[in-house]
């Protein structure tokens, strides 16, 4: 198998993630009111930065934070996933994207959102899209 046949499945895999990541946000800013993303390039941008977020700085915080998930018997998790979402959102802020919250409850709700939705996209279209598309 060549080098770049390889490479084809995790190109695929992170151009779904990432459309599963914007799909989320874009989710979130319309269901929640007090967080907007403006236009498409800072949506994008956005699901790119959360997508890096979660893959680079996630595992870290959530080793951890795993004696506190144990003792709350895993609802810290949410504490971390709202930390990953209001550090995307600060480095977003920092990169001049057009991305706007405001206050503690519409990025909390925002960030169980976009959890909850990216699972679920990821989950019930990734596998298709992947057989699909290959």
């Amino acid at each position: 198998m060549s080098r770049r046949a390889r490479r084809e499945p995790r190109l695929l895999s992170l151009a779904i993630r990432l459309g599963a990541n914007a799909a989320a946000l874009w989710l979130a800013s319309s269901w929640v009111s007090g967080f907007d993303i403006d236009g498409w390039p800072s949506l994008l941008a956005t699901a790119a930065i959360f997508g890096a977020v979660n893959a680079v700085i996630r595992p870290v915080a959530q080793l951890l934070g795993c004696p506190l998930s144990c003792l709350t018997l895993g609802l810290f998790a949410l504490v971390i996933n709202a930390a990953m979402f209001g550090l995307t959102i600060w480095i977003a802020d920092a990169l001049n994207l057009a991305v706007h919250i405001s206050g503690f409850q519409a990025g909390f709700l925002a960030a169980v959102i976009v959890i909850a939705a990216s699972w679920a996209i990821n989950t019930i279209a990734g596998g298709p899209l992947r057989r699909a598309l290959r």
